[in-house]
């Protein structure tokens, strides 16, 4: 490899801030592999939409394997930093539940790029993230958040079920995630926009109640 090959050109190195730029690239990438998946992304396109160059993606970066990765370890962090934010334990336990679900079904709403990069990885079967060392975000505070509510709500008498975090995690995005990556299919077959704003509100309660309910209510015999 020359010197030219390793170092980004001089007139982009003076004119550009080097963070500001890698900031960009990333994300431009995310939203490309959300919507393309890793195979379909192309770093040209990236490349286009950031008014940079494939040879200076690469140079950040160093390959579209390592772009796709940080796009993923992106993601997950900032769903992580999100959910530390946010303190449950002056609630009580029903309470806190309740917070921790309508959480996710804000973070999905808000950030439905993350939603698609996640979809995009299991058509992969996690590939990248199964590979990759020390996966950043992925000791995600909720399910500490949900075990401690769990915990505290059967001390108190008030959570009759026998369900542990991650199970009950998955019963409240599955509910989020479903809103988000199937809106279309669903419009499509059923005629009803799952996000749209007059119905909002209401999804929100529910997956609250939907968890509430199930915790404080005895299973069948």
């Amino acid at each position: 490899m020359t010197l030219d090959q390793e170092q980004p050109p001089a007139l982009e190195r003076r004119s550009r801030d080097p963070e500001r730029t890698k900031e960009e690239i990333l994300v431009v990438a995310t939203q490309e592999f959300a919507e393309r998946g890793f195979a379909g992304a192309r770093v040209d396109e990236i490349a286009s939409q950031t008014r940079t160059t494939k040879r200076m993606i690469y140079y950040y970066y160093g390959s579209k394997e390592r772009l796709y990765l940080a796009a993923l370890e992106r993601a997950y962090e900032d769903i992580r930093v999100t959910e530390a934010s946010v303190d449950v334990e002056h609630l009580d336990p029903v309470t806190a539940v309740r917070t921790l679900a309508q959480l996710t079904f804000d973070r999905h709403e808000a950030n439905p790029d993350f939603s698609r990069l996640i979809s995009q990885e299991n058509v992969q079967r996690a590939q990248f993230v199964s590979a990759a060392s020390g996966f950043p975000g992925l000791d995600r505070p909720i399910v500490k958040m949900l075990d401690h509510a769990l915990e505290r709500g059967r001390e108190q008498g008030v959570f009759v079920r026998d369900i542990d975090a991650l199970d009950l995690h998955m019963l409240i995005s599955s509910f989020c995630f479903f809103r988000i990556n199937n809106r279309y299919t669903f419009a499509a077959s059923f005629g009803r926009n799952l996000v749209e704003p007059e119905r909002r509100t209401r999804y929100r309660e529910m997956i609250g109640d939907v968890v509430v309910d199930y915790l404080t209510t005895p299973g069948a015999n």
